[in-house]
């Protein structure tokens, strides 16, 4: 049977509707309601029209067809059998207001309730107890807020109750143990405090009880034990404290026991092991101790055993060695011992196990590269000893081993591993040379080899590791030069190669990476100076080059000016501003010819460059202009809580106040960098936090491609309004302070999202397939309803930003490139690498098709968890049998768990858009506007199970 958390997920709220009319509602009851007379029906029509004039205006235009006639041909309305209103179903409809003025009493006959994923607010109106007949509630997905009303006790015919992912806050009433009938109560993501009330206990037909991340604390009561029928319990996240009831151990049909991230102490009851059908226990990030039940797998039906972040002793259970229905393992950060090699069997369905920050001993069993479907093996900090197996499963994408006692050599055959992407052997004793096969693992991200024993020079194959961010090669004895082919790197983010014995120069190829934010090459024999290229490292956050035979003037960047001392220290003759540093000699030019020769050079420089000013300045000034009309004879806009409301009132206090909120942009305020700027978190005086993009100043030699990108952003996006796409509030020029202002996103971007386990397990199919929808509206809006179009030509993950409630927010308009009629549309290369079209190679024309496939390459990004580079390279390199013939569900995402029914249809069509939106030939991509329909329409049921469904047939189920 489905679980019901996957039908909530997957807004399956109108497939109870279609339950409840033919299973629920018996013929008399229709039968006495087909004889409501044309007054009643009267009735029903003003409560359903009243409620309707309280929304907002464009929730009433959505509401079209309520105009008069009979309510049952209304949208959302159904009645069954008379004129008697039985189902009220506006679910995803975007509305917006209150529940006050739908007077529940005005509906004697109504069975179901499905508001789902609106934007209603206000409470919960307590008239809605007067629904004698109610049996389903979907409200789920709202913006509801304060308290559940104690009179929902009275809805004694209640089945389903589902409050989740709204504002909700208070306890839960006690009278909610009134709702005998109850089957399935949700209220999970909500703001509830207090315990669980004991009056839970009396709902003994529940099935599923969803509680997690809604602030609960106390203790879990153990007349829980009741609910014998319960096959779902979920109270993670919260703030639960003592230990589990032994009562537990009745729930005799339960599958999934989720009670990680709170505060339980004591040991696993051992009445758990009665729990047969038991297949998800996750116990992870609380207090818990003692000992694991011996007996746990014992009905071969475990797959999900989760206990992380516990303080659990003594061996792993003996029955988990034969358990081959396991899929996913964490055990990570407890103090469990044993062997190994004797302690684990082979799992042919393991797709993830951690047992990291243990005390396992002995030698890895080449058992591990017998569990084919094993993508994630981590084993870390440990006390292993021996050497390495040569052979793992080639699915394979996570290996960490770092922290133990593994010796010999890294072997050959990991070159065959071409699904991993990240492989950590740091921290043992490794020798020998490190294989070049390593440069055959091109969707490599992150290795780490450091503090070993290893030594030659550094493998020239690295460079062929496009994909990597993280280079740990630290603590070894690596000789030679610092080889030219890592500045090929160019995704790369962290290089350490410190503690080495590598001499010679640095290679200048070194400063033109792109997205290098952490470099360390100290306690090395790097001799000479420091390329100038060094300059044009921006993305550069943190250095350390101290311990080396370096001399000559430091690099002016943000990361060496605001290095420390001890960055620097120990080398042959640097020098610059930097105190514990001599100044560098200045440079006396002595032939007149050569100061002639470059004050000429000077002027024309000057001369280019305040045309180019003159240009923007006057640019801004109209866009100025614009703003300050729109906000004219309105100073009373400037008391509002958004000091920017009126960008022309008061200036002066709003530039004020973002100086002392960043305290003159001190780097601690800053949580990002670009190629012309810093992004700075700003708190401002009246509690509001905006996000400021400050750019680097305008005095400096890239100039004017900073006043190009300030530009750009200010005129793609004074006239933009939608919730998909960032909002700007404010904006400085200056030579010295120039910056954007913009609502700041809590949620961060969509790829630290997707780079984070833990958040993205909670990042789930129902969330990402928002995200993409709200994505591909941004972008028709841009294309379609902007005139002139908006050309945004930097779609990428990182670009794509999250708010509190993980709303898709497309930001980043630097190089965006507006299409005016009789303008030339073509332009020079700009965009993130591995998200651009494939078509900018040979040529730089501007146009709609290259931001489809930039959507097309994030939207799989959402789907896969990660850059899909090694899957569109699978797809073009593999035979079409092969790819045809590939299940879906082993490519997406294996964090989460598989989508189900309406979410799972949305998957597979999404997947499908997303290779259309990748095709080679920009005429045979969708346009925005076709993909942002397409989301939006009725999806076709799946003729078959989705885990059946293979690549090959995508195209056939749309």
């Amino acid at each position: 049977m489905v679980s019901l958390l996957e039908k909530v997920l997957s807004n399956q709220c109108v497939l109870f509707l279609f339950i409840f009319s033919l299973l629920l509602v018996s013929s008399s009851q229709y039968a006495a309601a087909s004889a409501t007379n044309t007054t009643g029906a009267v009735k029903e029509a003003k409560a359903l029209l009243t409620w309707k004039a309280s929304l907002d205006n464009q929730s009433q235009s959505l509401l079209s067809s309520w105009v008069g006639g009979s309510p049952c041909k209304w949208h959302g309305i159904n009645c069954y059998r008379s004129r008697s209103i039985t189902f009220l179903n506006l679910s995803s409809y975007g509305l917006r207001g209150t529940l006050h003025s739908l007077n529940f009493s005005s509906f004697p006959n109504l069975h179901s309730i499905d508001l789902f994923n609106n934007s209603l607010y206000g409470t919960i109106p307590s008239h809605i107890g007067n629904l004698s007949k109610l049996r389903f509630i979907c409200l789920s997905l709202n913006k509801i807020s304060g308290t559940i009303p104690t009179e929902i006790g009275q809805l004694a015919s209640l089945r389903i109750l589902y409050l989740s992912r709204n504002l909700i806050s208070g306890s839960i009433p006690q009278e909610i143990g009134n709702l005998s009938s109850l089957t399935e109560l949700s209220l999970f993501r909500n703001y509830l405090r207090g315990a669980i009330p004991a009056s839970i206990g009396n709902l003994r037909n529940l099935t599923i009880l969803h509680l997690y991340e809604t602030g609960l604390s106390g203790s879990i009561p153990s007349g829980i034990g009741n609910l014998t029928k319960l096959t779902q319990l979920t109270l993670q996240e919260n703030q639960l404290s003592g230990f589990i009831p032994a009562e537990i151990g009745k729930l005799k049909s339960l599958s999934i026991l989720r009670l990680c991230g709170n505060r339980l102490t004591g040991s696993i009851p051992h009445e758990i092991v009665n729990l047969t059908y038991l297949n998800t226990l996750h116990l992870g990030d609380n207090m818990m101790s003692g000992y694991l039940p011996q007996n746990i797998c014992l009905s071969r039906v475990f797959v999900n055993f989760t206990i992380f972040n516990n303080n659990f002793v003594g061996p792993v259970p003996r029955s988990l060695k034969n358990c081959t229905s396991l899929f996913r393992v964490r055990f990570e950060r407890n103090h469990l011992t044993g062997n190994i090699s004797e302690d684990w069997g082979i799992y042919p369905n393991l797709n993830f196990i951690d047992l990291s920050y243990n005390k396992f001993y002995g030698e890895l069993a080449p058992n591990w590269g017998k569990c084919r479907s094993l993508k994630g093996l981590k084993i870390s900090h440990n006390n292993i000893s021996g050497r390495i197996p040569t052979k793992f499963g080639e699915s394979i994408q996570t290996l960490d081993l770092s922290s133990n006692h593994l010796a010999g050599e890294i072997p050959r055959e990991f070159g065959r591993l071409t699904s991993l992407f990240n492989l950590s052997l740091g921290h043992n004793k490794f020798s020998g040379t490190v294989p070049s096969e390593i440069g055959m693992l091109s969707n490599l991200r992150h290795l780490d080899l450091a503090a070993n024993n290893l030594s030659g020079p550094i493998i020239k194959e690295i460079g062929n590791c496009i994909e990597l961010l993280t280079l740990k090669l630290s603590n070894n004895r690596f000789e030679g030069n610092v080889p030219l082919e890592i500045s090929s790197l160019f995704s790369l983010q962290h290089l350490d190669l410190s503690q080495n014995l590598l001499v010679g120069f640095l290679p200048p190829e070194l400063g033109t990476m792109p997205r290098l934010e952490i470099l360390n090459l100290s306690h090395n024999e790097l001799s000479g100076s420091i390329p100038q290229t060094f300059n044009q490292m921006l993305s550069l956050t943190s250095v350390d080059i101290s311990y080396n035979q370096l001399e000559g003037p430091l690099p002016s960047n943000k990361a060496f000016r605001e290095a420390p001392t001890e960055a620097f220290t120990n080398n042959k003759g640097l020098c610059g501003n930097i105190t514990g540093l001599k100044s560098c000699p200045s440079v006396k030019i002595h032939e007149a010819k050569g100061k002639k020769g470059r004050l000429i050079l000077i002027v024309v420089s000057l001369l280019g460059s305040l045309f180019v000013l003159f240009i923007i300045v006057g640019v801004l000034s109209l866009v100025w202009v614009r703003v300050r009309n729109k906000g004219k004879n309105k100073p009373e806009d400037a008391q509002n809580d958004n000091l920017f409301a009126v960008l022309s009132y008061d200036g002066k206090l709003v530039y004020e106040n973002i100086i002392e909120a960043t305290e003159n942009f001190n780097s601690k305020y800053c949580i990002g960098e670009g190629a012309f700027g810093s992004v700075y978190r700003a708190e401002l005086q009246s509690g509001q936090v905006v996000a400021v993009k400050k750019f680097q100043a305008l005095e400096d030699d890239d100039r004017n491609a900073s006043l190009k990108t300030f530009t750009s952003e200010v005129q793609a996006l004074t006239d933009v309004r939608h919730r998909n796409i960032v909002r700007l509030l404010g904006f400085c020029l200056h030579p010295r302070n120039a910056f954007l202002v913009y609502e700041f996103m809590e949620g961060g971007s969509l790829e630290k999202m997707l780079g984070n386990d833990e958040a993205a397990m909670q990042f789930g199919w129902i969330e990402r397939v928002n995200v993409i929808k709200g994505l591909a509206n941004a972008l028709a809006y841009l294309h379609h309803n902007c005139s002139p179009p908006i050309i945004h030509r930097d779609i990428s993950s990182k670009n794509v930003l999250l708010d509190s409630k993980h709303e898709a927010i497309l930001s980043d308009f630097g190089i965006a490139r507006i299409l005016k009629p009789g303008s030339s549309n073509w332009t020079s290369f700009a965009g993130t690498i591995g998200y651009t079209a494939p078509e900018l190679a040979y040529t730089m024309e501007v146009n709609e098709k290259c931001d489809v496939y930039s959507f097309g390459m994030v939207t799989m990004e959402a789907l896969l968890g990660s850059h899909p580079g090694d899957f569109i390279t699978f797809l073009s390199t593999s035979t079409s049998s092969t790819a045809g013939h590939t299940l879906l569900k082993d490519v997406l995402d294996q964090r989460l768990s598989q989508p189900t029914n309406q979410v799972a249809e949305d998957v597979v069509f999404m997947m499908n858009l997303a290779l259309s939106c990748l095709l080679s030939s920009p005429q045979s991509r969708p346009t925005m506007q076709q993909a942002s329909q397409r989301l939006s329409s009725q999806k076709q049921p799946l003729p078959e199970g989705f885990h059946m469904i293979t690549l090959g047939q995508l195209s056939d189920l749309m």
